[in-house]
């Protein structure tokens, strides 16, 4: 009997989602400055006068979007593992 398996070149295999991790970086930082940017946007926009906690403070809006921002590149993308 034959083995008829196929070793898999790691170079060749689809590592969909992978990214080498300076480009991780620079992803990461572009989308916290987006997430900034549109968190002043939504405070000067949308944001209400009293009585809301997030909306009122145009420091507050901008640190949760700059949140949003960071936290949204994980559930797409994971660096390269170094090996």
């Amino acid at each position: 009997m034959e083995n008829n398996t196929v070793k898999e070149n790691p170079e060749t295999t689809n590592n969909k989602g992978n990214i080498s991790r300076k480009n991780y970086l620079w992803i990461i930082g572009s989308l916290t400055l987006v997430g900034v940017i549109g968190g002043y946007a939504y405070y000067a926009l949308i944001g209400c006068e009293s009585g809301c906690t997030i909306q009122s403070n145009p420091y507050l809006s901008m640190v949760w979007g700059g949140a949003m921002g960071y936290l949204l590149p994980d559930i797409f993308l994971k660096p390269k593992s170094e090996e």
